[in-house]
């Protein structure tokens, strides 16, 4: 059984071995699992990463912290499960036709790259209020890293003419490399450095 009928998700190589656990490439031709692991605790773990991509670009609002109040998220798309997972799956298609490789490969490959290792938490002692790092939890990196691209695209395709298939492929593509014309790369550069600074 093949990702869309197209992409094979066995043999995807991880490495980061700290999230390989938790990126679930469980065999659906069509990423949706209908609400079905909801009440489970582990319900993260169980969804397909791809339609936690699926999931993460149909949120609605504006932006958070530096991209607040620029843009509302996705074109009136909020609730719109199968036009979000039929944007993934046109991404991916532009993924292959443009590397020539398995975009499943790609898209993980870009969640590795883009997933922060460390970040701030506030403290309080008496009247002072203070930052120190933490290390993140796997998961916690999971979900930074896919927010941050799907983030990208919705900052991407704000006020020009680009199709949001196309930017999320770019996103994917640019974070794979570990490129810093990614979003989601110079995000978790950022939040590192923030966390050094704060040891």
């Amino acid at each position: 059984m093949k990702l869309f009928n197209k992409w094979e998700t066995k043999g995807i190589n991880h490495k980061d071995l700290g999230l390989a656990k938790y990126i679930n490439l469980n065999e659906r031709i069509v990423p949706n699992s209908f609400g079905s692991t909801n009440n489970l605790a582990t319900r993260k773990i169980r969804i397909n990463i791809v339609e936690r991509l699926a999931n993460k670009m149909m949120r609605s609002g504006q932006g958070k912290k530096k991209l607040s109040g620029k843009y509302i998220r996705n074109r009136n798309g909020c609730g719109k499960k199968d036009q979000s997972i039929k944007s993934v799956e046109m991404a991916f298609d532009y993924i292959y036709a443009t590397t020539k490789e398995n975009p499943v490969q790609i898209f993980v490959q870009a969640i590795e790259n883009s997933a922060p290792r460390e970040d701030i938490t506030k403290l309080q002692k008496g009247d002072i209020t203070y930052t120190q790092s933490v290390d993140l939890a796997p998961i916690k990196r999971l979900d930074e890293s896919l927010k941050n691209i799907a983030l990208a695209c919705f900052k991407n395709t704000y006020k020009t003419k680009k199709e949001p298939h196309i930017a999320l492929a770019e996103e994917i593509i640019d974070a794979s490399k570990n490129d810093q014309k990614s979003f989601a790369v110079k995000r978790k550069d950022e939040i590192e450095r923030i966390a050094q600074g704060s040891r």
